[in-house]
């Protein structure tokens, strides 16, 4: 892999380089810039074997990570989902900007993949997040969260979501060395309920959240 020099000021002193568009070289640049969290990145990123082809009833579709050129997509994918709309993903234009920054944000995150799946036309048709947690409990086990897990409409009964969560089950908690998969579904998601229930997930926490006044606000 060629390494690009980098850049020096004008002082002679060496400026700390921008992030490139480029997902692969983001990562990259974190872990250059950030050794500690680079090589913790880099344990949780390497274990993923991305892309993966998987099987829904209709069509084979890949499970990739995301990069800054699929953040369109994405916000379409949530703003077609009625809860994610009534909560605000609306798809406006003037929230692309916070949706590109937590794109960022996730993409330099040591614990967190963001994923689509693409079609064999390269089109986005499903998205989730995924968040590895090492913990205590359990005698130390680690899990893995499975978050916005999203189809788009006219994808919904293809079989690509049961395909999605067949292979975090079955292949990325192994490579991950996750001892557990977990994942909390909106009380209004009665179809969710039986399709994880389907899967082998047991409904056997009940979940709270807080909406932080002061974060709310601001996200208006």
């Amino acid at each position: 892999m060629v390494r690009t020099p980098e850049p020096v000021s004008a002082s002679g002193t060496q400026r700390t380089p921008s992030i490139e568009v480029s997902s692969t070289r983001r990562t990259t640049q974190f872990c250059r810039d950030h050794p500690v969290a680079g090589a913790r990145m880099s344990a949780v990123i390497e274990g993923l074997n991305l892309p993966a082809s998987v099987r829904s009833r209709s069509a084979d579709v890949v499970i990739r990570r995301a990069t800054p050129d699929d953040l369109d997509a994405i916000v379409r994918l949530l703003s077609d989902d009625p809860i994610s709309a009534g909560r605000g993903d609306a798809a406006r234009d003037e929230d692309r900007g916070a949706y590109a920054d937590a794109l960022e944000r996730i993409v330099a995150n040591p614990a967190n993949e963001l994923l689509v799946a693409v079609d064999e036309a390269g089109r986005v048709t499903a998205t989730m997040q995924l968040t590895l947690i090492p913990g205590m409990a359990r005698r130390g086990s680690t899990r893995l969260l499975v978050e916005a897990v999203r189809v788009a409409s006219a994808e919904r009964s293809s079989g690509i979501g049961t395909a999605l969560m067949r292979w975090v089950m079955d292949a990325a908690a192994v490579e991950l060395g996750a001892a557990l998969v977990q994942l909390t579904s909106d009380a209004a998601r009665v179809d969710a309920h039986r399709f994880y229930r389907r899967l082998g997930f047991a409904d056997s926490h009940v979940g709270f959240k807080y909406a932080v006044p002061s974060a709310t606000t601001s996200a208006r």
